[in-house]
């Protein structure tokens, strides 16, 4: 076991002890920028932590419950920094709405583009399970649109939001259709999301139960510290917003960011070893996994302490969205990719970067 994998969860409990004794309170300073710095240091390295501790329980279960239980941890990570800084002292009822809108972008484009565009310059082609890609695309564009564009045309309540009925009908449905697809990914069809590289590696070499539980353990004690850490985390991202002038979207990048860097590696890693159905297990069961349950988290919360929840996405960004859509379809249609396919979608991915600056 590396030495990151035990020691940045440590120093994040230490951390979050010293600021917590001490009472400090972050400030756009000098020592406060020593101390953002080694902030996203430990944090950015206690996901690494809480995502390498995941995987190793993932080698023993294989795919692809591995792939499942990484998506679950990272939603965990996402939907408590979401949270924290949503119920924070600056109201950000969208936070939720362009985080989840940058995750889909980040992944279905970025990361995407990023592991096709890779695994066609070592391999030419690569092959992956059509049937297994349009069921993640069929449930993440019907998801993606009841909780992201619906909003913007209901009569009940104007604006970008659901009124409180619809808020939870859209939550149970969407936990609903996630569970089915789950089920379906899991038990049903799970021959769907095999390929040929990961079925060969479905199982890592077996390790003692001692090292099981104490991946187990630390895993817990990552998503603990992330959670600890997810307050003074939105400080400093607020105070960063500031200082550049960036635009409040830009909050919602930068957790998605935070959250799917991890996992982005290990599917970068699957593609350069031809094995491009494992990344798109990770990319695109991440996304799904953030809209399945990330908005019903995040609704919950703000219906219980009565905060208003943005959701619609302005004509701009419902754009980039469905030319994802259709770009994805085209991508994913045939079952192989080539170098082109993946420059497209990093292209679209860096039209969203742009706009995010340059609305």
């Amino acid at each position: 076991m590396p030495k990151s994998a035990w020691m940045f969860p440590a120093l994040s409990v230490l951390l979050f002890a010293g600021v917590t004794v001490t009472g400090y309170n972050f400030t756009p300073s000098p020592g406060g920028i020593v101390f953002a710095a080694v902030l996203l240091l430990i944090l950015f390295g206690t996901v690494f932590a809480a995502v390498h501790h995941a995987e190793v329980i993932a080698h023993q279960v294989g795919e692809p419950f591995g792939t499942l239980l990484l998506t679950l941890a990272v939603t965990i990570i996402e939907v408590a920094l979401i949270a924290t800084m949503m119920l924070g002292d600056k109201a950000a009822p969208a936070l939720a709405r362009d985080t989840v809108f940058a995750v889909v972008m980040i992944v279905c484009n970025g990361l995407v583009g990023i592991c096709i565009f890779i695994g066609g310059i070592r391999y030419r082609e690569q092959d992956f399970q059509v049937t297994g890609a349009n069921l993640y695309l069929s449930v993440l564009f019907m998801l993606a649109t009841i909780s992201l564009v619906l909003p913007n045309y209901t009569l009940s309540t104007p604006g970008p939001v659901y009124s409180a009925a619809q808020l939870v009908f859209v939550s149970v449905v969407t936990i609903l259709l996630y569970g089915v697809f789950l089920y379906t990914q899991t038990i049903r069809h799970r021959d769907y999301f095999i390929g040929g590289a990961s079925e060969d590696a479905s199982h890592g070499a077996p390790i003692s139960a001692g090292m099981l539980g104490l991946s187990g353990a630390l895993l817990l004690a990552s998503l603990l510290a992330v959670v600890l850490l997810a307050k003074k985390f939105s400080l400093v991202v607020d105070a960063a917003i500031v200082l550049v002038g960036a635009p409040p979207a830009l909050a919602g990048v930068l957790v998605a960011l935070l959250v799917l860097l991890p996992e982005s590696v290990a599917a970068v890693a699957a593609a350069r070893n031809n094995d491009l159905q494992k990344s798109l297990n990770l990319a695109l069961g991440s996304s799904l996994a953030t809209i399945g349950l990330t908005i019903p988290a995040v609704a919950t919360v703000t219906q219980t302490l009565g905060k208003e929840l943005e959701l619609g996405l302005p004509a701009q960004k419902m754009v980039l969205l469905f030319l994802t859509f259709m770009l994805s379809m085209l991508t994913f249609g045939t079952g192989r990719t080539n170098t082109l396919f993946g420059l497209v979608h990093i292209v679209v991915f860096a039209i969203f970067v742009f706009m995010v600056f340059v609305p």
